[in-house]
């Protein structure tokens, strides 16, 4: 016979026979499908997170903190140096007044709603511009604080994931007992996970002085960014970091998704193990039911590598099958859940919905195949050596 039309027909015959070892098959299935769910579940976080930071600013927008500050909390700045960054080359204006927000960044106590327990919240202060500057924000609820008085806004992910969030509520920060207001959308970026303020009232209720944290600019155009930072980073009044304010986010991101990747890693390969084990037993079971079958057709022509093929592809059907009810399960128990964690780089908590991508979905399906591969090949070459003298046994 063709070695295909072998290949095809140990296949079929494989396939056929498969509900005479459903128990054994179906276990081997969703072994690999519960190491296939807990992989793309885990890696999800992180995607999530990955997608709120890096979907956060635009090309025309930097933000800039003081020389050897790696996030916001651990740089100060200077109203002199706000108002060198407001007058350098290459910043929008509007009205005649630059677009460049000098902000505070404070971090607040909140209980989270799924637990009670106090997390970690941002508050931010900023000037007007920071509207222009953040176009994508928008009231949704309620009204803007008024400046120059004690109130906030929150976002719609800050106020989902924290309670005393509504509007009309009294909370305490600083020395100051402060008023929600209203309630911001930003399409789904960091800022909704924020609460906002006036700068003005906030930095004397945490006795920041004249300082800042940083200032978020507008610039003129994508391009104008080169043009900007060489002329503040030549500017001998000031020393500081400038940033595109999309990579600043990204580069936020790394740290939660390397423990993230680190934990899945830790954890898939143990489970993986078990996977494996668990299909080298149902195949090593298949050879042994069968091996009087495998046998007779190895003398009757059919070769040990058609034999070989068919037991790894045996393999891999269940591993594949495993490997879609694993990523579909996880897609529909995960896709668009809604939490919040804490961002390493700040210590401040970050609302994101968990991100089931087709990519962590094929990867995942991918490791699959290769528990299934594994599992397959030493009972196939087993399978294989089996000696001719097994076909003349008595049934």
């Amino acid at each position: 016979m063709n070695w295909f039309a072998q290949v095809a027909a140990l296949i079929g015959f494989s396939i056929r026979s498969l509900p005479t070892r459903l128990g054994s098959a179906v276990a081997a299935m969703f072994g690999i499908a519960g190491v296939v769910a807990v992989l793309v579940g885990v890696l999800s976080i992180g995607e999530g997170f990955r997608r709120v930071m890096t979907s956060t600013g635009s090309p025309d927008t930097a933000i800039v903190m003081r020389s050897g500050a790696d996030s916001e909390m651990t740089s100060v700045m200077l109203k002199s140096d706000a108002d060198v960054v407001a007058q350098a080359p290459g910043v929008a204006r509007a009205g005649g007044k630059a677009l460049a927000s000098p902000e505070l960044f404070v971090v607040v106590d909140l209980p989270k709603r799924s637990t009670g327990t106090e997390a970690n919240v941002p508050l931010r202060g900023v000037k007007e511009q920071a509207f222009a500057v953040r176009p994508e924000v928008k009231i949704v609820e309620g009204r803007i604080f008024a400046w120059g008085r004690n109130e906030v806004i929150v976002g719609r992910s800050a106020q989902t994931q924290f309670a005393n969030t509504e509007i009309g509520t009294e909370l305490h920060f600083g020395q100051n007992v402060w008023t929600v207001v209203g309630v911001f959308e930003s399409k789904g970026r960091i800022s909704d996970s924020e609460l906002w303020a006036d700068v003005d009232v906030l930095a004397p209720a945490y006795r920041r002085g004249n300082s800042y944290q940083t200032v978020m600019v507008k610039l003129a155009s994508p391009g104008s960014f080169q043009q900007f930072k060489d002329a503040l980073t030549a500017d001998p009044r000031v020393s500081l970091r400038i940033e595109r304010e999309a990579d600043y986010y990204a580069g936020q991101s790394r740290t939660l998704r390397l423990i993230v990747t680190g934990l899945a890693f830790v954890v898939c390969s143990l489970m993986g193990l078990g996977a494996l084990f668990g299909a080298l037993n149902t195949m090593y079971t298949a050879v042994a039911a069968r091996s009087r079958e495998i046998a007779t057709l190895e003398a009757i022509g059919f070769g040990g590598m058609a034999v070989m093929i068919a037991v790894i592809a045996e393999a891999l059907l269940l591993a594949l099958a495993g490997g879609l009810i694993g990523a579909i399960g996880a897609y529909l128990a995960f896709d668009g859940y809604r939490t919040a964690t804490m961002n390493w780089q700040t210590f401040s908590q970050v609302a994101f919905a968990f991100d089931v991508t087709p990519a962590l979905m094929g990867g995942a399906i991918l490791y699959a195949l290769v528990i299934g591969a594994v599992g397959g090949l030493f009972p196939a070459i087993r399978a294989a050596r089996l000696p001719l003298s097994l076909a003349l046994r008595e049934p």
